[in-house]
């Protein structure tokens, strides 16, 4: 899979909330996923299992509210960014907020190989 298709197939699954199930079709057995601040679990995730981990936490932890997903943005033919615009609602407090990220991912052999967010924390 070319990076375009990668990146088209990512953003759609997002969009869908189906992305946890894109993981093993998307990323390499070894990528790496880096947060942009330690949120108590490190800020580096290294292999698919420890990425599904992420989403398995998120997915526990966040409901989705609302929000935007930007189309690709690619740079070259080896890296695309993507930007969240999101809100969420915290399912223990109840507490509802905003969140905006950028990701950028790093493509290699026709599977993602490494992500980073940026973001405030």
């Amino acid at each position: 899979m070319d990076m375009n298709a990668i990146s088209a197939t990512l953003v759609e699954g997002c969009r869908a909330g189906t992305a946890h199930e894109n993981l093993t079709k998307l990323y390499a057995v070894d990528a790496i996923s880096v947060e942009a601040s330690d949120n108590g679990q490190g800020r580096e995730a290294q292999g698919i299992d420890a990425i599904k981990g992420k989403h398995d936490w998120w997915d526990a932890t966040f409901e989705f509210v609302k929000g935007d997903i930007s189309d690709p943005m690619p740079n070259g033919d080896d890296r695309f960014a993507v930007i969240f615009d999101i809100t969420v609602k915290h399912k223990e407090s109840g507490e509802v907020s905003d969140m905006k990220e950028v990701a950028l991912y790093t493509v290699g052999d026709g599977k993602i190989v490494r992500e980073e967010f940026f973001y405030t924390s």
